[in-house]
């Protein structure tokens, strides 16, 4: 049978703590049905908005067990196995697709500010991750890696490594660098993908982008957007995208990961909307603000859990 293409919208689920910072697996349960109900085409776990790098490698094992036995097949599950490690991401990989994961989610090799490998070394390290597994890859290029991914080396690694055939461009220009992309790497690029929370989602739309992987607290309006354009309905998808900017910018702007947390928690979701030390909570004001702006739209977030 030939793979599955995936597109749409596939939004980051965020990892729920109680009050004291502890994994909270039910409530991580209640946000992934809330994301589902809201329209999810597929979910992403184990992001950076997820806060992956406040977890030990037994509490990524219990959320990806928690979350996919939940899931049990009604979306697609992206699990991000990001690792500077070749040998250690490989095997994140192979447990992700193990235990149900239908695409993993890499970004380049980094450690810290300085610490890089150069186009050869990536070259190796998605080569030797996709030795490991049977399902896509999707290459995460965003700054925080601080690691420049010209278009045409994305394109080679398209091309040449079996499994690398989805692409979430987060750099600036986004729209450019996916349009160059998708020109250069044909039909080897099987999911070329917006990200970073729909701050350039139209422009990225517009340049072939078939997928979007935004933050968790609002698939509802995005799929609005989404839906719109792949209709055809430009027009309406620009409208409706002028109406949830707001909600969008704010987001991206003002409150970060936080955000999604604070939603799901203001609509009965989750109980406990905390961030793990040493990230700070929201500041009250901003979270004011992040509410009110939501009311306005109306998310399912909102009254998913009264």
């Amino acid at each position: 049978m030939p793979a599955p293409i995936y597109r749409g919208v596939f939004p980051v689920a965020p990892t729920i703590f109680d009050d004291a910072g502890r994994l909270d697996l039910e409530g991580q349960k209640r946000a992934i049905d809330f994301m589902i109900d809201a329209g999810s085409n597929g979910i992403c776990i184990l992001a950076n908005f997820s806060e992956q790098f406040v977890l030990s490698d037994a509490e990524r094992d219990a959320v990806q067990r928690a979350v996919l036995e939940h899931v049990a097949g009604r979306v697609p599950v992206i699990v991000t196995t990001t690792h500077f490690s070749s040998r250690v991401c490989a095997e994140r990989s192979r447990a992700a697709q193990d235990a149900g994961a239908a695409m993993v989610m890499i970004m380049p090799p980094y450690h810290g500010a300085t610490i890089r490998v150069g186009e050869r070394g990536i070259y190796e390290f998605y080569r030797q991750v996709s030795d490991a597994i049977d399902i896509p890859i999707m290459i995460q290029d965003a700054p925080v890696a601080g690691t420049p991914l010209s278009a045409s080396f994305l394109a080679k690694l398209a091309g040449d490594i079996e499994h690398v055939s989805y692409f979430k461009i987060e750099t600036a220009q986004a729209a450019s660098k996916l349009r160059e992309l998708i020109e250069l790497g044909g039909d080897s690029i099987v999911g070329p993908w917006d990200g970073e929370e729909a701050i350039t989602l139209m422009a990225d739309l517009d340049a072939g982008a078939t997928g979007a992987m935004t933050a968790g607290g609002y698939p509802d309006g995005i799929r609005r957007i989404v839906d719109a354009y792949f209709a055809g309905e430009t027009e309406k998808a620009a409208g409706l995208y002028q109406q949830w900017l707001p909600l969008i910018n704010y987001e991206n702007r003002q409150c970060g990961l936080a955000a999604c947390k604070t939603l799901m928690k203001e609509g009965g979701v989750i109980r406990s909307d905390a961030v793990r030390h040493p990230l700070a909570p929201m500041h009250p004001a901003a979270r004011e603000g992040l509410l009110t702006v939501a009311r306005r739209l109306d998310p399912l977030v909102l009254r998913w859990g009264h």
